[in-house]
């Protein structure tokens, strides 16, 4: 008795290659819609479960927490599509807060331009660092965050000395001014995300961006600008920070101190949670905003049942990130 070979041919190769092309584009979807999916989901069970979830005031509650986490997040969706990182945002987020509160008595243009400009500086000395001396973006940043928070505790006079804002300034207005009963900070950081959207994927910049974080060594041969984009996405970067800085001093009417510690792991991890790749080369801006709104989603939900003890947050957005990196990496090896 013989045994009878599969039948093989153009049909089945065809078809092979249609399932493989299939489960690729399935791969693709869920790595970029899967945080959206999920949001979407708990949004929906939080609505029917608590019926304060769904009110107008705790909306709009949610969009203004997101939106201080949100701009520092869009800094760090550029650093790490480029392979990069930056640890530096948190203190770089309370450093611009206290330098606004301080400027703030010279003005409002003072209190946006100062913190913005010495931040900026210090991104600046990040992407020289990086980009010139190839020094590890891990031990850069790591670096002048102990350096900003260590110039706002110098200036805060070890922390003892908090500057506020005074009453009236129309500084304020950017943080807690509202316009059709939703905070001016949720409408700022929209325009931003737009216009780092279009920077992203319509700009020369956005397409070196994800050239550098896809093959660093392809993009020199290609001759874009690396150590250029590098310099300018770290700027960027600390801009951002210290803006969001700037709108949380006008909206707590103060520079605080203590803000910033461990923001810069909030920011990666909603980043990595909206579909960005750790590894860089891929992501979008819309992935990150869906990560922001998922971790306030969580945050909500675990005020909302009370009995829950605040810190559970963190554990939940921590193993959160450990499911969504290992799935990333099993979507890579599907993809590849």
């Amino acid at each position: 008795m013989t045994a009878t070979a599969a039948p093989t041919g153009p049909n089945t190769t065809r078809n092979t290659t249609r399932n493989a092309t299939r489960n690729t584009t399935v791969a693709g979807l869920l790595q970029r819609q899967g945080a959206a999916v999920v949001l979407v989901l708990g949004a929906v069970v939080a609505w029917l479960s608590f019926p304060h979830f769904g009110s107008a005031d705790n909306l709009r509650d949610l969009a203004l927490q997101s939106s201080f986490l949100a701009i520092i997040a869009l800094g760090m969706t550029f650093v790490i599509i480029s392979g990069g990182i930056d640890l530096s945002v948190g203190s770089v987020y309370a450093l611009g807060g206290v330098l606004a509160a301080y400027g703030s008595q010279y003005g409002t243009i003072v209190a946006i331009v100062l913190p913005l400009a010495v931040c900026s500086l210090i991104g600046l000395v990040n992407g020289l660092l990086i980009a010139r001396t190839g020094m590890a973006p891990f031990i850069v940043t790591l670096a002048t965050l102990l350096f900003a928070r260590g110039l706002l505790l110098a200036i805060t006079g070890e922390g003892a000395d908090t500057y506020r804002v005074e009453g009236g300034s129309p500084f304020l207005q950017l943080g807690q001014g509202k316009l059709l009963g939703i905070g001016v900070p949720v409408y700022l950081a929209l325009v931003l995300f737009g216009l780092g959207s279009v920077l992203l994927r319509r700009a020369a910049f956005g397409h070196s961006v994800f050239a550098i974080g896809g093959a660093e060594q392809s993009a020199l041969l290609m001759g874009l600008p690396v150590a250029r984009t590098k310099i300018k996405l770290y700027v960027l970067s600390a801009a951002l920070a210290s803006f969001a800085g700037v709108l949380t001093a006008a909206y707590l009417r103060s520079g605080v101190t203590v803000i910033g510690v461990g923001t810069e792991l909030d920011a990666i991890s909603v980043v990595v949670i909206g579909g960005t790749l750790l590894v860089g080369g891929a992501g979008t801006i819309a992935g990150t905003l869906v990560g922001v709104l998922l971790r306030t989603l969580i945050q909500n939900v675990i005020n909302q049942i009370g009995t829950l003890d605040a810190n559970y947050q963190t554990v939940v957005s921590g193993a959160f990130l450990l499911v969504v990196v290992v799935i990333q990496r099993l979507l890579a090896r599907t993809r590849g």
